[in-house]
């Protein structure tokens, strides 16, 4: 299916419509994704940038920075245009730079529940989502306040990053998943079988670090296409994600104005279907 106006939107659970093409603002940070972004003034830019160009799904995180991003975003976007959804994020100690350590501790959980509301200015945060299944923790108990978080109101959604079929459907025996979001991109295919549990089951799939292209062998055929619809590298990158199935949500992440509006701008790009299946093949 062509990536057609009707398919770059997508309704979250089912009631909260937003365009496919969002911004994920992990790396509005310091280096490591740790601390606070050198250039405060240009990621505020580029955060009210991405909103007035139609961008209404931010993804973030308690621990990018930690904390620091989730404030960044209250004070570059509150009060929130209508419409706009932020997506965050909890179960990771971050000890230092690129440093992620699973937490799935209840208490832990609840903090950081409370601490994105609290940060982000917000009464009920739309979608959380489980950073990580702490090996350590059983998954049940990582949930019970988020649990009790979805039945007080202060989350909508819930979501979960990293997860297999089987943890999946383990977790929904608990409680509704509305979303994955999982490593995966042009390049990098491991978890198709995931994706495709989530398109049949009517759940959004959320691809991080999705404009990686693949590996050298692809880049003559990327190439070859880019050049043709005189386009980037990435933006071929997010045309085929796209294309790739209608629950699929991208959230690419510049600190560059200049590559937010060309990340946006493939949207614009409809693949054939020859080029799809030319890209597709790895």
């Amino acid at each position: 299916m062509s990536a057609t106006e009707k398919s770059l939107t997508y309704k979250i659970g089912g009631d909260i419509e937003i365009n496919r093409l969002g911004y994920g603002a992990m790396q509005l940070t310091g280096n490591g994704v740790f601390g606070e972004v050198s250039d405060r003034d240009n990621a505020i830019e580029v955060l009210k940038t991405a909103v007035e160009s139609g961008v209404n799904f931010i993804d973030t995180a308690e621990a990018y920075g930690p904390k620091f991003n989730e404030s960044l975003i209250a004070d570059a976007l509150h009060p929130y245009k209508q419409g706009l959804v932020i997506a965050t994020k909890g179960g990771f100690n971050r000890p230092g730079p690129n440093q992620w350590v699973p937490n799935g501790n209840a208490e832990y959980i609840k903090s950081n529940i409370e601490g994105s509301l609290e940060r982000l200015m917000v009464d009920t945060i739309d979608l959380w989502q489980l950073h990580r299944i702490d090996p350590n923790v059983d998954v049940e108990e990582t949930l019970k306040p988020v649990m009790e978080a979805v039945d007080a109101g202060k989350i909508k959604y819930v979501g979960l990053s990293e997860v297999d079929v089987e943890q999946i459907e383990r977790v929904r025996k608990l409680l509704p998943i509305v979303s994955v979001q999982n490593l995966y991109n042009l390049g990098e295919r491991k978890w198709e079988d995931v994706l495709d549990y989530t398109a049949e089951q009517g759940l959004a799939f959320i691809p991080w670090y999705p404009l990686a292209s693949g590996p050298d062998k692809m880049a003559e055929r990327i190439q070859h296409i880019a050049q043709k619809h005189e386009a980037t590298t990435a933006q071929i990158a997010l045309a085929w994600l796209l294309r790739r199935s209608d629950n699929i949500l991208l959230i690419p992440g510049t600190k560059s104005v200049t590559h937010l509006h060309e990340n946006l701008a493939a949207a614009n790009i409809t693949l054939s279907d020859d080029e799809f299946e030319a890209l597709s093949k790895q």
